[in-house]
């Protein structure tokens, strides 16, 4: 309650107190009296009537004063995401951008030196020992290094995740898995890019953690769409016991989803099996 609203209410009251006491005393009784009666209504009215001056005083203060402190933390939370959301999606695009660059560039010119040192070495069967040798290691070099750049573009951000979406390119790491994967995708609405792009990757690196530690023999991956909602389910047959306390990719997994407001759970007791369930909003 302000101070200029309390004097009014309180003075209101105090006024109607004291009429009503003189007009009983000079009119001898209630009945004698009816203004008495309305000093006195007045005096059970008051307190209604402080209540809604104190209503009216908050308004007006909430009016001056500006938003309340709880009206600008939420404005703040929501700036701080959109912020956040912002420099996602640019580095994302910065990796799309690279991996294009890379794929359109260097990778081709690699292709071309494998092949000319390849033909090199088939044709050139007269050339003495040594160099046949060294044509030999370098075919065999410029392959490796070609395998490794695509093992980079790969990570940097598939293209078959932007030419054809999350199905394929999550069939692309279950074929390439070291065990069976088997694989069930129910996406009929295409999320935004930068979803699509921290679903893939917790995928990709949950496999690669279940063949490193797990110990597994075979792993299922669920992924579907449910309204706003996109979930992800891994679950592996291994020796289980996984802490996320403990292991940066498990740690990496969680901050992944993290980063789009999204959640991880993780659910291993020591024998197995592991399963990790993410959830990823796609509003």
């Amino acid at each position: 309650m302000g101070f200029l609203s309390g004097a009014v209410a309180w003075s209101a009251c105090l006024v109607a107190v004291i009429v009503a006491v003189q007009l009983l005393m000079a009119g001898g009784g209630w009945t004698a009296s009816p203004p008495a009666a309305a000093a006195l209504a007045l005096f059970v009215v008051v307190p209604w009537l402080l209540r809604g001056i104190t209503a009216l005083d908050a308004v007006a203060a909430r009016a001056l004063l500006g938003p309340s402190v709880k009206d600008e933390l939420a404005r703040r939370v929501k700036t701080l995401r959109e912020s956040r959301a912002e420099v996602i999606e640019a580095a994302d695009a910065e990796r799309r951008r690279i991996e294009r660059d890379l794929h359109d560039g260097t990778q081709q010119r690699l292709v071309s030196l494998a092949l000319n040192l390849g033909m090199a070495r088939t044709a050139f069967t007269d050339l003495p020992e040594p160099a046949r040798q060294a044509i030999a290691r370098s075919h065999e070099e410029a392959k490796q290094a070609l395998k490794d750049l695509r093992d980079v573009v790969q990570g940097l951000h598939p293209a078959v995740l932007n030419d054809q979406g999350l199905d394929a390119a999550l069939s692309g790491l279950a074929a390439r898995a070291p065990f069976p994967v088997r694989l069930s995708v129910d996406v009929r609405e295409r999320a935004a890019p930068v979803i699509e792009a921290v679903a893939f990757f917790v995928v990709s690196e949950a496999l690669t953690n279940v063949a490193k530690h797990a110990r597994a023999s075979e792993a299922d991956v669920t992924v579907r769409r449910d309204a706003d909602v996109l979930r992800i389910v891994i679950r592996d047959d291994g020796c289980g016991g996984a802490e996320p306390t403990k292991g940066s990719g498990l740690r990496g997994l969680a901050q992944r989803a993290r980063s789009v407001d999204g959640t991880l759970r993780i659910d291993s007791p020591s024998g197995g099996p592991t399963t990790i369930e993410v959830e990823l909003p796609c509003a």
